[in-house]
């Protein structure tokens, strides 16, 4: 497998972190990358205008994504403003692991 860490750039989000998703080395193309990325991250992948492998780099073809690292860094450039997001972020109460209880307690 190789590990990616993938996220939406967006820079008005105040929390923008990556997730990492894994890519089965035998099935290693742009089109995999953005089926899995996309299914991750909940983004409707017609609404993705490039791939961008950090710092600067687009990613266009097979050839570049068969050269990727363990552990880089993508971004998926969405072709929608920011009044028409594609996909929601859920609040804290509704992330799984939430504990209302414990967010009340005070020191």
């Amino acid at each position: 497998e190789l590990v990616l860490k993938v996220r939406i750039q967006n820079p008005n989000l105040r929390e923008n972190d990556f997730i990492e998703i894994e890519l089965d080395r035998q099935e290693l193309t742009y089109k995999e990358l953005l089926r899995v990325s996309c299914h991750e991250l909940g983004v409707n992948p017609e609404h993705v205008q490039k791939i961008r492998k950090l710092p600067n780099t687009m990613l266009r073809k097979d050839k570049d994504v068969a050269r990727l690292q363990d552990f880089q860094e993508l971004e998926l450039v969405l072709t929608v403003s920011d009044k028409n997001l594609l996909f929601r972020v859920p609040s804290l109460s509704e992330r799984s692991g939430y504990n209302k209880k414990a967010s009340e307690l005070t020191y």
